[in-house]
């Protein structure tokens, strides 16, 4: 019975094992060809959707994978991990400079180049791959260090697809850029294509090299499959954009301020933190200066301290100058791509000064608005003598009885004037100019009677 037991498992041992030791992928013309594109900067969420997008092509045995590409650069940490992938890539991958008026700039070159086929559209370009420190100028010996490893990295990428080497390493180290017709020419790319239908014309019968072997390239009409970006590669790549991330710290230093002036709204509180959190991870991504982080923070301190101290506007003029500098401050970065739009930072910081000097306003407004309220509220208002004032009686004060006081003696229905407050005795006075009003007032109802 045991023997027999150990026979049946070792059969279906070995029926599990079989497909997997038997397996291989077949080259199916039937095999759609996926496509992606890429716009924007390099940073690690578009390095997310390029990963999985060779990852899925690579599970589904896909014709290959086409890049449409239009960057003008990034992240040496993300381009060099898109890169990892494509050289390790078992499907073909085709880079497309795409559409007219596109380029591959800076990480884009490095990542057109590491293709196994490299295309372009025309009115495209390419080139311009000099590293450049986000943080600011790099002294001499940094530099000519970045430069030496970024244009070995070039060139053994250029060199592994066959194409130009020279002119990688020159786009490295001499900041070169190519039309598509120069790069076909110096063997930059492999072909040009008006779209991605004669891309996939131009590509049939193609034979590449992939990490899983040579594989022959039956795309002529065939079907194209796209793989959208999902909605958290989507929210990520929108947060890295500097001028959102500058906009999320803003929003969510306003948040905390409300939290913290109106505690127990908590909504506030909650949408700040969330803000804070988004703007942090955009900012991983950019170079920060914390002395424009400082700034900032200083300037919104400027802002509450206006509120709270009578500066005739002085606080808040120091806020806005330090908000802006801040603003100024906080991204150091050679490329236009990586600073924070102008336009935003000088509308955020008008809307800023805009809200705390409404603030302001309103506070000053209530400063000297008269007291309504408490024994300070009571002075000044007019009552109406219930029993005899001789000196103390009871009058009816903002429909409140009230014991009182009056020197000069009062009888009922008199109006009186509050004067002062000591605990619940009030001391009061005759008011002539409420009693006259009183008497002008029926007057007038006396003669519009008549009339009437």
């Amino acid at each position: 019975m045991i023997i027999r037991l150990v026979v049946w498992l070792a059969l279906i041992g070995v029926a599990l094992a079989w497909p997997a030791t038997t397996y291989s992928r077949p080259e199916r013309a039937a095999r759609p060809v996926l496509a992606i594109q890429v716009e924007g900067v390099i940073a690690p969420s578009a390095a997310d959707y390029i990963i999985r997008a060779i990852k899925q092509a690579d599970h589904e045995v896909a014709q290959a994978l086409i890049i449409e590409l239009d960057t003008p650069g990034g992240l040496d940490l993300s381009m060099r991990s898109i890169i990892k992938e494509m050289l390790a890539a078992e499907r073909p991958i085709v880079v497309y400079v795409s559409p007219g008026g596109a380029r591959a700039a800076s990480a884009g070159a490095f990542i057109t180049l590491a293709a196994h086929v490299a295309a372009m559209a025309p009115g495209t370009n390419i080139g311009a791959a000099h590293p450049v420190n986000l943080g600011g100028p790099m002294d001499k010996e940094m530099s000519t260090k970045v430069t030496n490893d970024a244009a070995a990295y070039i060139r053994t990428i250029a060199e592994q697809r066959g194409r130009n080497a020279q002119w990688a390493e020159d786009a490295v180290r001499k900041s070169v850029s190519a039309t598509e017709k120069e790069a076909l020419q110096l063997k930059v790319i492999d072909l040009v294509a008006d779209k991605l239908d004669d891309l996939l014309v131009a590509l049939d019968g193609r034979e590449v090299t992939t990490a899983h072997g040579k594989v022959m390239l039956h795309t002529k009409g065939i079907e194209v499959t796209r793989i959208e970006m999902g909605l958290r590669d989507k929210i990520l790549k929108v947060i890295s954009d500097p001028t959102i991330a500058y906009m999320l710290l803003m929003l969510g230093l306003a948040g905390l301020y409300f939290e913290l002036s109106t505690p127990g709204a908590i909504l506030p509180g909650v949408l700040g933190a969330i803000c804070l959190i988004l703007a942090f991870y955009g900012f991983q991504t950019l170079p920060i200066n914390y002395a424009g982080l400082l700034l900032i923070l200083l300037a919104i301190i400027l802002f509450i301290a206006e509120v709270k101290v009578t500066s005739y506007g002085m606080l808040t003029v120091g806020g806005i100058v330090a908000m802006i500098l801040g603003s100024l401050m906080l991204i150091r970065s050679p490329e236009p791509f990586m600073r924070i739009s102008l336009g935003a930072i000088l509308l955020t910081t008008a809307a800023t000064a805009a809200f705390f000097g409404f603030i302001v306003t309103m506070a000053l407004r209530a400063q000297r608005q008269k007291t309504t309220t408490g024994a300070e509220g009571l002075i000044g208002q007019i009552g109406t003598v219930m029993t005899p004032l001789k000196p103390e009686g009871s009058v009816l004060v903002g429909g409140e009885l009230w014991s009182a006081q009056c020197e000069e003696g009062s009888e009922p229905g008199d109006k009186i004037r509050v004067l002062s407050v000591k605990g619940l005795m009030l001391f009061v006075s005759k008011d002539n100019g409420a009693a006259a009003v009183e008497a002008d007032a029926m007057s007038t109802q006396q003669r519009q009677g008549g009339r009437i």
